[in-house]
């Protein structure tokens, strides 16, 4: 038996999440600026500071974002000058994405960005790490069944 609040939007998890998002990227947006990145490229960025010389199916996986998302993503940092993307010599199939120097550089410039941010949301570093650790498990425990579809 459902009581009258279970499809109240405020009761429902996918909503606080996609809100949280929302507002979360917003909060984003003024630290970004001075980047001059959007905050898909900040994470494109990212992932690339992380592992750079990566295939874009790879990055794609890495971000969960689809190759007609990510396409024009690469194609807007390329024309800004932070990578270069260029066929696989060993599998003519595959492009890979190299960060140039002025991408390598520009990660020093972002270093100070999850600090600020985490201020923003005037937490301490502490409930930082918890909420990170929440997520990570929510995104695990949402992606496994999928995982486990894919593997079969």
């Amino acid at each position: 038996m459902h009581t009258d609040d279970t499809l109240k939007l405020d009761n429902q998890i996918c909503f606080s999440i996609y809100a949280a998002s929302r507002e979360i990227t917003k909060l984003y947006r003024p630290l970004l600026q001075e980047l001059g990145l959007t905050y898909t490229q900040y994470v494109t960025m990212l992932a690339l500071w992380e592992q750079d010389e990566v295939s874009v199916s790879a990055l794609g996986a890495r971000l969960y974002l689809d190759s007609g998302t990510l396409t024009p993503l690469l194609k807007k940092l390329e024309a800004a000058g932070l990578l270069t993307r260029m066929r696989d010599k060993h599998d003519e199939r595959s492009v890979i994405v190299t960060l140039t120097e002025q991408g390598r550089q520009l990660r020093e410039k972002a270093v100070c960005i999850p600090e600020k941010l985490v201020a923003g949301l005037n937490a301490t570093k502490e409930e930082g790490v918890e909420l990170l650790a929440l997520m990570r498990e929510l995104l695990h425990r949402v992606k496994a069944p999928a995982m486990t579809e894919d593997e079969s």
